[in-house]
């Protein structure tokens, strides 16, 4: 069965990184917006540099924090109906601040886990009530190859927040089986963006190689992808039965 044309998609934490990389490949492509971001300058910069580069398209935005549901819960439904529905929505929107587990720095941790996990569950609660009433559309959850085992250092609460994710993203999916609604979680590794300056390990790639793997695997709309597939399919692979004491000198 051939897939369905996801026009108009919604990006979160679009300001920045990868969901800036996203937005731009995107409207490339000729798809409708609506980009939201604590950042509402960059998101205008944005806007106005998209639609003077593809004038055919529309583009919408809002400022939003995933850390306030409330915010999450009004703006959404205010994006979707001034781009005139939803077809994808990209739960994008994350920190990656942290620090070793007692060294004093919980509040990092915490903030961490809170807007990764509790980010994404608003974000996803928001989503999943537009495509339910309109029994179609594709979610899109962002997670890391760091949620595959447990990571020291300053990725611990990053990855325990992305295997959150996973597992959210697995229940909604368990949750609409057999419905018009698909749910894609993605798995990227290294790739240079802000939120990883001085975490960065082997095999990474540069923000326009790892956003081009990440459109490519959205537009396949899988269960599940590592992203880029190579090397990162066979690492997890080797991740998940290595020994700690070689995954923690690795990571």
């Amino acid at each position: 069965m051939p897939r369905p044309l996801r026009q108009r998609i919604l990006i979160t934490g679009a300001s920045s990184g990868l969901g800036e990389g996203m937005a731009r490949r995107f409207a490339a492509m000729g798809r409708d917006l609506a980009l939201a971001a604590r950042r509402t300058d960059r998101l205008d910069a944005l806007q106005e540099e998209l639609l003077a580069a593809h004038p055919g398209i529309r583009v919408e935005t809002a400022a939003m924090d995933v850390d306030d549901p409330e915010s999450v819960a009004r703006v959404v439904p205010e994006l979707v109906a001034r781009l005139g529905g939803l077809d994808r929505f990209v739960v994008n929107a994350g920190i990656g601040k942290g620090a070793s587990i007692g060294t004093g720095k919980a509040w990092a941790n915490r903030a961490v886990l809170h807007t990764n996990v509790l980010g994404a569950h608003a974000q996803c609660e928001a989503a999943m009530e537009v495509f339910r009433a309109q029994g179609a559309g594709h979610l899109v959850l962002v997670s890391s190859v760091a949620s595959v085992r447990g990571m020291r250092e300053t990725r611990t609460a990053y990855g325990a927040s992305k295997a959150a994710v996973n597992a959210l993203g697995e229940g909604i999916r368990s949750d609409v089986w057999g419905t018009g609604i698909t749910v894609t979680t993605l798995l990227p590794g290294y790739i240079a963006t802000d939120i990883n300056v001085g975490r960065r390990g082997p095999f990474t790639v540069d923000l326009d190689t790892g956003v081009d793997a990440l459109i490519a695997a959205i537009e396949k709309e899988p269960v599940r992808a590592f992203v880029p597939a190579w090397p990162w399919t066979p690492i997890a692979r080797l991740l998940r039965v290595l020994p700690l004491s070689v995954v923690r000198r690795l990571t």
